[in-house]
This record gives C-alpha cells, structure tokens and sequence, in this order.
C-alpha cells in the first residue's frame, strides 16, 4: 500500500500560492479589510475592494497597486440593505467570471448609553454586520463554485469579533473600553454573535457544494472603529493582552491568507479567536505588569 502522503504535494509553494486567486473583500478600504487587501496582492491575487466611500477606495487601491504584485481595483457600493448587496454582486460578476474567495467584512458599531440606547443602533448594525453576510453570500455563490472541487473549495470568511463571544468591559466598551466611559457597544456584540451563528448555518449549507465558511473573530487591532479606545484606553485594553501587544497587520493577513489557501481546505464552520490569547488562554494581567517585553 503507498504512503497516504506519496502523491501529495506538501510544499509551501504549492499549499500557499494566490497567484490565480480573484478575491472580493468588502469594507476593504480601510482598517482589517484593507490588511486583508494587501495580503492577497502582496501575493499575486487580483482583489476586489468595496466600500462606500471612493476617496478611501481609491487611496488603498493605488497604494495596493504600487505595493504588487497582483492587482486591486474598487467597487463602491452600500451594503445597508439587501439591493445594495446585490447591487454590489451584479458589478462584481460584470467584472469576473469566478471568485475565489469572499471576505464579508462590512461593518460597523455603535456607542451610546445602555438606557437612551437608539432603535437605528440595532437597525443599522444587524444590516450591516449581519444581513449583508447573508446577501452577498447568495449573491455570488454562482461565482465561488466556478472551479470548486472538494480538494480546493470556494472561500467564505465572514469577520465577526471577540465582542460576539465575550461580554466583559473591553470588549462591550462599556467603562472604558472602545467607547465611552458610562457608554457601551450594546448592539455590537449581539450582531457579532449573530454572524458567529449564520457562519456555522452557511458552512452546513454550502459544504456539499464545495463551498467552506470560516469566521474570523479580531481582537483588538488598530483601526478607525477602535480609534478611540486606542487613543484613549491603551493601558486598560493591553491589561487583557498575555502577548503585550494588540493585533497587527501581518496577524489578520495571515490569517486570512491561510484560510484562502490550500491549507484549510478541509475546514469550515470554524470560529477563529484571534486575540493574543486573552480568552483562550484566561490569562489576566495587572496594570503595570510586564508582558510580552512590553510594560503595560
């Protein structure tokens, strides 16, 4: 009997290569989506970008082209409702005929206090973080099957948060976290945790078609959403990290990379914290501890 691995190709340049990947990434323009961005074209893919804003599409997609090798271009567009996200897959599948992989990483939150709390705080963020997920999913399902096969699947990442499966201060914003102090990010955390459970529902769905569905769940990482806790609460929030540090580019792209690649193409339905260990582990610091060669 031959060696289960003797007709498998196990190098890095066979399970890692991008160069034939065509990848939309939305919200790509800035912050996780954009690191996602430059992953792919650092390693020759041809990327999608979209956002609602076309000066910030523009910004990253020229400084994307620049970097190469692959390419980047823009779609902008506005995922608040289901005519948006179908919208944005009518333009995507004008311009390819095949998807690789999708990054559904749309978002956004909201701060506001416990009990003023606004109705379009709950609207705005289950559109955005959750059913726009769903819709562009639909949507270009016909494009992720193109060339799908069990041994190379289509992609699905969907980004959630570790808001969807924590409820402690950091995570909420509550007290000084990503929001506000006497404020929290009440409708934030739910709808993560919403996207936490489609992904599962998505990947049981559309594995016997070769599809895969993954979800990522940051941490903190820099980015316009977490701008004012990281200006304001650095110290608080590096108290929860065991690494000293918070979450950097290369941490994201990585990722994303991986689970895009050849690597992961048997798994689906998996919810990936990716924060320095501060749940898995149980790991709690202390002001002023040393950590990670950091001093926090």
């Amino acid at each position: 009997m031959a060696h289960p691995a003797a007709n498998d190709d196990l190098r890095v340049e066979t399970l890692f290569t991008f160069k034939t990947h065509i990848a939309l990434v939305t919200g790509g323009a800035t912050g996780l989506g954009e690191m996602a961005a430059q992953a792919f074209v650092q390693n020759g893919a041809r990327v999608l970008i979209a956002s609602r804003k076309e000066s910030e599409l523009k910004t990253t997609t020229d400084r994307l082209n620049k970097l190469g090798p692959g390419r980047c271009e823009y779609i902008v567009a506005d995922l608040k409702d289901k005519a948006g996200c179908l919208a944005l897959c009518a333009e995507v599948k004008k311009r390819v005929d095949r998807l690789t992989v999708l990054v559904n990483n749309t978002g956004a939150t909201w701060g506001d206090d416990y009990y003023n709390f606004p109705e379009s705080a709950w609207d705005k963020l289950m559109s955005l973080n959750v059913k726009s997920i769903f819709y562009m999913t639909v949507g270009l399902e016909e494009l992720l099957l193109k060339g799908a096969s069990p041994e190379n699947p289509g992609r699905v990442i969907n980004v959630a948060s570790m808001a969807g499966i924590q409820t402690g201060d950091v995570t909420t914003g509550e007290e000084g976290g990503l929001s506000k102090p006497g404020h929290g990010t009440f409708s934030y955390g739910p709808s993560k945790a919403a996207c936490i459970h489609l992904t599962k529902m998505q990947a049981s769905k559309l594995a016997p078609k070769n599809i895969t569905v993954n979800v990522i769940c940051p941490g903190v990482f820099p980015s316009r959403m977490t701008h004012f806790g990281l200006d304001k609460y650095m110290d608080t929030l590096l108290m929860g990290q065991p690494t000293g540090r918070i979450g950097k580019p290369s941490d994201f792209g990585g990722l994303v990379l991986f689970l895009s690649s050849l690597g992961s193409a048997h798994m689906t339905g998996n919810v990936v914290e990716l924060d320095g260990g501060s749940t898995l582990s149980g790991w709690r610091g202390k002001r002023g501890e040393k950590t990670g060669g950091s001093k926090i």
